[in-house]
């Protein structure tokens, strides 16, 4: 309990804060904005949200891929994948969302290659916050025809946005995306800095519906290893409201008992735990397996 000092003193700080809150809404300058509309979202919402609905206990979560993508993707989710079709993607998930045809999804297109191209051009997503893709003439057409809207921002922006919602914060400065054409394109905001008054790009945090992240071992419970190269893997995870994880392997609860610091991603953020050995496939698994690049060349053709 708080002493009555450690009261009064929490009272002035609140009183402090609110008077620096009201002063801040009537200073802040907004020099410049984009147009694109954006997800919308709240930190406090998001953990209440996680608090009331992602389970701690430890209870199995294996799954079949069609009863996850059944389950947890719904039409007009926002959908977020890590790495891409060439690299460790959840590709054989990406493919059952598409054997399911669920519609009107908002994609978070960052580092992607195919995988875009492929919801877009099955029908599946109508809109697209673009970090990077490539093979984008099945995209284009449907941007052109206006079956989907794009909004433009960078990779590194793209993961910003993730790791801000991972963070539990509305929104983050870049310094990397500020005079670019894909500004007006977007979300973004162009601000005074409240400490220098100098300019900065802020962006809107993501808190997406759905992650789907493939990785090499899990548990049963969702307690994942990842080995070799990712991007935000651990920010997607953490930042979304439902994670699925298709593993090349299912292991022990002892081993990872065993060894604890290789776990990349812990059981309680994890909704549906997927074996699915070659889920990465046509692209590769970093120890595991090469990618197809005959198959890969073949859903390009595809995709033009």
């Amino acid at each position: 309990m708080l002493a009555s000092g450690d009261r009064r003193v929490s009272r002035r700080q609140e009183a402090t804060a609110l008077r620096l809150k009201e002063k801040a809404m009537t200073t802040l300058q907004i020099l410049a904005e984009g147009t694109g509309d954006f997800l919308k979202v709240d930190p406090d919402d998001y953990r209440e949200w996680v608090r009331d609905h992602k389970n701690r206990a430890m209870v199995s979560k294996l799954t079949s891929e069609k009863e996850a993508i059944e389950k947890l993707v719904a039409d007009g989710d926002y959908l977020v994948y890590e790495c891409n079709y060439l690299q460790r993607g959840p590709s054989a998930l990406i493919r059952e969302v598409i054997r399911q045809q669920k519609k009107d999804l908002w994609i978070g297109a960052k580092f992607t290659w195919v995988a875009a191209a492929l919801l877009v051009g099955a029908g599946c997503a109508t809109k697209l916050d673009v970090g990077f893709f490539l093979f984008g003439p099945v995209v284009e057409q449907a941007i052109r025809e206006g079956r989907v809207k794009a909004y433009e921002y960078s990779n590194v922006v793209m993961t910003n946005r993730i790791m801000a919602g991972a963070m539990g914060l509305p929104f983050i400065p870049v310094r990397s995306f500020g005079g670019t054409d894909g500004f007006e394109h977007s979300g973004a905001k162009l601000i005074a800095d409240p400490y220098t008054g100098e300019p900065i790009t802020i962006v809107p945090a993501l808190n997406p519906d759905v992650a789907l992240i493939h990785v090499h071992q899990s548990d049963v419970y969702g307690n994942a290893r990842i080995f070799g190269t990712g991007i935000s893997h651990v920010e997607s995870a953490m930042a979304s409201k439902k994670v699925i994880i298709s593993t090349e392997e299912i292991i022990d609860t002892e081993e990872i008992k065993r060894d604890p610091g290789r776990t990349t991603i812990p059981y309680y953020v994890v909704d549906a735990v997927v074996h699915l050995p070659f889920g990465a496939y046509p692209g590769e698994m970093q120890g595991r397996y090469a990618s197809d690049m005959g198959h890969v060349i073949e859903v390009i053709g595809a995709t033009m």
